[in-house]
């Protein structure tokens, strides 16, 4: 997996060369090569709730959509591998039909507490339900309430890390309320400890 190799066409690597980047990504290039998702990318992918896809239309524009869910409804099927059940959303179905006519995608996953994110290259299937129940078992989120539609596959073909550069750390709620939960709890141990030595003072005050 060269992502490098991938993304860096001659377009590109003209412009590099013009402002002087071309030497350090050559080598990059030269050196660039995973097999597979590491333990690192398998734990990111499955912390996520959402994530970006482009993908390729008829009318020759690409086309950005947000895809979301609950904390881990992206599932690592194999180092290779990933895939998504495809709730029920506004019927649309752009990046489905083009999916349909053109397999290849790009996706970002983005983790903003992190400033981390990770780009995909990677060929979409669309699965039907009824065409692999196990797989539907495997992917389908549990304790989420969800209209599913049909499954999406990705196979990955390549895939690199971007730097944090303008990554603004934002918090969801859930992720708020677990990080100020130890504060609570020392508030709530104080609080009990004051009521202890406010009752404790009034029996001394009333046996006075």
């Amino acid at each position: 997996m060269n992502y490098s190799k991938l993304a860096f066409t001659d377009a590109i690597k003209q412009l590099q060369e013009k402002q002087g980047s071309r030497a350090a990504y050559d080598r990059v290039e030269k050196m660039s090569y995973v097999d597979g998702l590491t333990e690192a990318e398998i734990e990111f992918i499955g912390e996520r709730d959402s994530f970006y896809m482009a993908s390729f239309s008829e009318n020759e524009y690409p086309y950005i959509q947000h895809r979301g869910g609950p904390k881990g409804f992206i599932k690592v099927i194999d180092d290779n591998t990933i895939g998504i059940v495809d709730f029920t959303g506004n019927r649309q179905y752009i990046s489905v039909g083009n999916i349909s006519k053109n397999p290849k995608v790009s996706l970002i996953l983005v983790s903003y507490p992190q400033r981390a994110r990770l780009k995909i290259y990677a060929e979409a299937e669309i699965v039907e339900l009824n065409e692999n129940p196990e797989l539907y078992q495997l992917l389908k989120p549990s304790d989420y309430k969800f209209k599913p539609e049909r499954m999406m596959i990705f196979k990955i073909k390549a895939y690199d890390w971007n730097c944090q550069q303008h990554i603004t750390p934002r918090f969801s709620v859930p992720e708020i309320e677990e990080l100020v939960a130890p504060q609570k709890q020392y508030i709530t141990s104080l609080e009990a400890e004051v009521k202890r030595l406010k009752e404790a003072l009034s029996r001394k005050d009333n046996i006075s």
